[in-house]
């Protein structure tokens, strides 16, 4: 890992490669990269914790990133003038990211977060309708379109505050809506102000070919969190877990084709989040208790997807490491995104 991380580290510091791309088409990261970072307790020689989205905007410089996607939670406008100066002076783009409203109560809450994230520069601000995953949370179908009902309402909520701020909202696919699901809902809503941040990995977990879903999601797409994604067997199901660029089994390169024909203004923000494997148990009667309409072939083909493709390399593992350890294999992982994407990539 000490290896990965010092050779990581030394191609970070040459040259980019010269790349007939916009400043704009820089990669970008979201805050969500750096779990273990955000939450030390210490500095580790220069790798210090982030206080703040001022901290992450200097890091990103030092990566070459074109910008960040951050939490705008609690920002107060002073804050947001702080965030915005330091943003325009390091020429970089800011996104940022909000829980919906839960209820009417909530929308005092919610249409200030998104002020401060308006006032900060974020033209687009990512959201999520389940914070966990669908196969996990939900114990029945019911339960599950109770909540895509609910959650319907919160984004009808939610779209005339960011339609009068004029700022986008990009729901993700976050393990909880299957592609035509997640279209259904735009559609229902029909508005200009509301579309996708695209995940590009998130919907194996629901057995959907990810190719599939890029083309699907497309045309919807505001902003991406942009991975691979590498994958693995275990006894009740698959491991699924996201991996440095060139490790896993998407093609990246035509993602990026795809997504730039649909919005060719369209960021990419890297989401290498470094952890233990997370195990898709799709072959347990728990699982498709939400989705028990899906044809066996999705399972079949994404099960055959995972015994022809399975990673040659250890899928990134994090138990046993100390909290050091941790901080400096997250690193290594995201430098590594980085270098790829500039040697291999048009980003």
């Amino acid at each position: 890992m000490l290896q990965q991380t010092a050779m990581a580290a030394a191609a970070l510091s040459l040259p980019p490669i010269a790349q007939a791309v916009s400043p704009s088409k820089r990669m970008g990261l979201t805050v969500a990269s750096y779990g273990y970072r955000r939450r030390a307790k210490a500095a580790y020689g220069d790798l210090r914790p982030f206080r703040n989205a001022i901290d992450i905007l200097d890091h990103s410089v030092r990566l070459g990133a074109g910008g960040v996607q951050v939490s705008v939670r609690g920002w107060q406008s002073d804050f947001a003038k702080e965030v915005r100066a330091k943003r325009e002076s390091l020429g970089l783009y800011l996104e940022g990211q909000i829980s919906l409203p839960k209820n009417k109560n909530d929308l005092d809450r919610f249409e200030s977060e998104i002020k401060a994230g308006r006032e900060a520069g974020a033209e687009i601000i990512r959201t999520v309708a389940l914070g966990g995953r669908r196969y996990e949370t939900f114990d029945t179908e019911r339960a599950f379109l109770d909540f895509k009902l609910n959650a319907l309402d919160r984004i009808r909520l939610a779209e005339p505050i960011v339609r009068k701020h004029q700022v986008k909202l990009a729901l993700e696919n976050h393990k909880d809506w299957r592609a035509p699901e997640l279209i259904d809902i735009l559609a229902r809503l029909s508005s200009e102000w509301v579309g996708v941040c695209l995940d590009t990995g998130n919907s194996i977990s629901l057995l959907e070919d990810p190719m599939d879903v890029i083309r699907t999601l497309a045309p919807y797409t505001m902003t991406i969190h942009f991975k691979d994604m590498g994958v693995e067997e275990y006894d009740e199901g698959f491991l699924l877990s996201e991996v440095p660029f060139g490790d896993g089994i998407l093609d990246l390169a035509s993602i990026i084709e795809l997504c730039n024909a649909a919005n060719p203004q369209v960021q990419y923000n890297l989401e290498m989040i470094t952890r233990d494997p997370l195990k898709v148990p799709c072959l347990t009667e728990k699982y498709w208790k939400t989705s028990p309409r899906l044809a066996g072939s999705y399972l079949a083909q994404t099960l055959r997807r995972v015994k022809k493709e399975a990673s040659k390399k250890p899928l990134p593992k994090v138990s046993g490491l100390s909290p050091e350890e941790c901080v400096r294999y997250e690193e290594a992982n995201i430098v590594s995104c980085f270098v790829y994407a500039r040697q291999n990539l048009i980003l």
